[in-house]
């Protein structure tokens, strides 16, 4: 797949790369914020290759890819500048247009959807690590064990140094002095001043210190307050002095700040919102898990699930464990099974393999291709996938599993549900899979519109139209000229295939085949189609006449057009072209000739439109 040929496309399709305020990526989808959403062409995007669907959602334009995201949004990177760590502030205040509830969204996966990856590779790291020690397989204290444990553990523990990254880049500030500020949080002297209780000012104002290590809030809090204080600081301080003054206020300022204000502010939030999702479980787990087992994938969907992300890593900070997250398993292996039951049922060859490749992925918590591709788009397997995502929800929150570890929810990050003794994981299997089979199997009864029949009969008279002769009819009124006689080797010599030319009389060209548009020049003297049968034909106005830049010309098509034959392409004025001194023998190439057995020109002197003038035989 040439990744650099869909970014291109991408960059493109989205209104180019100066309507593009800000790009992250999560495990699947592209998520741009743009400056005017309306010069994106999304109904292009969604038939582009590689590009799954298009939705917008929370303040976002999420272009879904699939698993092979990384290698797009890198190629992004290398085909414009739209990755450049530096933006105009313009880009800062476009981002910010949309609804409260949008920009929440945008601001919460910016921060925290380049870190999914490796969360989830440290996540199963930490729960097969959990799994040897329960089982005796590994001691604790054995260097191996705390060398695998510090490589599972350092992202959660120096969390907050990375979200001070992932904040400063959404918020432009500067990551070196973010992550000074986060370095600050957790530096020996003050992690010391915590843990043994000294009593803490500064200045004679009281510092209720706290652990800051694995907390969200607080560093995110403290780095947008320390990128406006920056920008503050960069517009009143003079050029020659700026670079190490605005730094040193900002360290100034912001850790003491931090450390009195938004600290205590950002870890008792953090544990106001674990302690209410702990009460809502406690209360009916089994209820709490059936609403968010079927909810989940809905959540996805609309881009809001990214409000509960925070969350899920918030309790394992603040408890070590998280409740809430393990019913969302139920909710990807119901899609999967929904998908697994298409996959079965369908007799469409192409949906069944759509189908059991998006399974398969899914089974690894990338949901998107068996949403967007199989389930929703035939909508009852996706109400089977809900209904068996309720069920497998209401299992694993009665069974009260827990999370000890983040990942996203799939067959290689189960390890991180298993936690000391193994209490509430077989509750999670019996879940997981009561939710995958009861989806499947209703997913197979309900049954769904299976596109088979229809694509089958156009796959027989395609295949009767690739068999039969194809008769390419003229574009052009005008008196015939065998291709050897056009005064230009790179026709004459048949190099771009064989075909025939017209000298026309009538300045307008009509559609030779019943087909598309595949290639319409900006300076409009030559047109691509490519026939419903596979002929592709290029029209090609006279000679030399795109150094004209479309002067004479009119075009009255756009690339994927569909046309009939004697639908009109374009127009031009033969005389002023003539004037201009360039030759208006109009050759008609046929550049896929190697695709035909023979290739006929008719034998007449003269023709007009939609006259045989070629014959192709397969």
């Amino acid at each position: 797949m040439d990744y650099e040929k869909i970014a291109r496309e991408i960059v493109d399709l989205v209104g180019g790369e100066k309507n593009v305020a800000s790009l992250v990526h999560c495990a699947t989808r592209l998520r741009f914020t743009l400056k005017d959403e309306t010069k994106a062409n999304k109904g292009k995007l969604e038939n582009t290759e590689g590009v799954i669907t298009v939705k917008v959602s929370g303040g976002q334009f999420q272009v879904v890819i699939g698993n092979t995201v990384p290698e797009v949004y890198s190629a992004i990177g290398k085909v414009s500048n739209i990755l450049s760590d530096s933006k105009s502030s313009e880009s800062t205040d476009e981002g910010k247009k949309g609804n409260i509830v949008g920009r929440t969204i945008d601001v919460i996966s910016s921060i925290f959807a380049p870190l999914l990856g490796v969360m989830a590779g440290a996540g199963i790291l930490k729960g097969l690590l959990l799994i040897a020690t329960n089982f005796n397989w590994l001691d604790t204290e054995s260097t191996t064990y705390i060398i695998l444990f510090a490589a599972s553990d350092s992202l959660f523990y120096f969390l907050p140094l990375i979200l001070a990254v992932t904040t400063a880049r959404k918020f432009e500030g500067n990551m070196f002095t973010a992550l000074t500020v986060a370095g600050a949080l957790l530096y020996p002297s003050i992690v010391s001043l915590h843990s043994e209780g000294v009593a803490t000012d500064f200045f004679g104002i009281p510092v209720t210190m706290m652990s800051y290590s694995s907390t969200v809030i607080p560093i995110i809090l403290s780095v947008i307050v320390m990128s406006k204080l920056e920008k503050l600081c960069n517009r009143l301080i003079h050029e020659s002095v700026k670079n190490f003054v605005t730094p040193l206020i900002s360290l100034v300022v912001m850790v003491p700040l931090t450390l009195i204000v938004f600290g205590p502010i950002g870890v008792n939030t953090g544990n106001a919102i674990a302690d209410a999702l702990v009460t809502a479980f406690g209360f009916s787990p089994l209820i709490a898990g059936a609403i968010l087992g079927a909810s989940w994938q809905l959540l996805v969907i609309f881009g809001v699930h990214w409000g509960l992300v925070p969350v899920f890593i918030n309790n394992v900070a603040v408890y070590g464990r998280d409740g809430v997250k393990p019913a969302a398993t139920a909710s990807v292996f119901a899609q999967t099974g929904a998908a697994f039951g298409v996959f079965l049922k369908t007799k469409n060859k192409k949906l069944k393999a759509l189908a059991g490749s998006a399974t398969i992925t899914a089974l690894f918590g990338i949901t998107e291709p068996a949403v967007y591709g199989v389930t929703l788009r035939l909508k009852r397997p996706f109400i089977a996938g809900i209904i068996g995502g309720a069920v497998g929800g209401a299992i694993i929150g009665h069974a009260g599993t827990q999370a000890f570890a983040s990942g996203a929810p799939g067959l290689l990050t189960l390890p991180i549900f298993y936690g000391p003794g193994g209490e509430g994981f077989p509750g999670l299997i019996i879940g997981i899979v009561a939710a995958f089979l009861i989806s499947a199997v209703l997913t197979y009864i309900l049954g769904f519109e299976d596109p088979v029949e229809e694509t089958e009969a156009n796959d027989e008279s395609k295949e009767i139209k690739e068999k039969s002769d194809e008769k390419v009819y003229s574009p052009l009124s005008g008196k015939v000229v065998a291709l050897a006689d056009v005064p230009d080797p790179a026709f004459s010599s048949e190099a771009m295939g064989k075909g025939i030319a017209i000298d026309p009389t009538v300045g307008r060209v009509v559609s030779p085949v019943a087909g598309t548009v595949t290639v319409a020049f900006k300076t409009k003297h030559a047109i691509g189609l490519v026939s419903d049968s596979g002929a592709e034909i290029l029209i090609h106005v006279g000679i030399d006449t795109v150094q004209l830049d479309g002067k004479f010309f009119t075009s009255h098509v756009n690339q994927g057009d569909k046309v009939a034959v004697g639908d009109l392409l374009l127009e031009f004025d033969i005389e002023e072209i003539k004037q201009a001194g360039y030759k208006v023998v109009t050759p008609i190439i046929i550049t896929n000739t190697s695709s035909y057995t023979e290739i006929t020109a008719t034998e007449t002197s003269s023709t007009s439109e939609k006259e045989v003038l070629v014959r192709l035989n397969v």
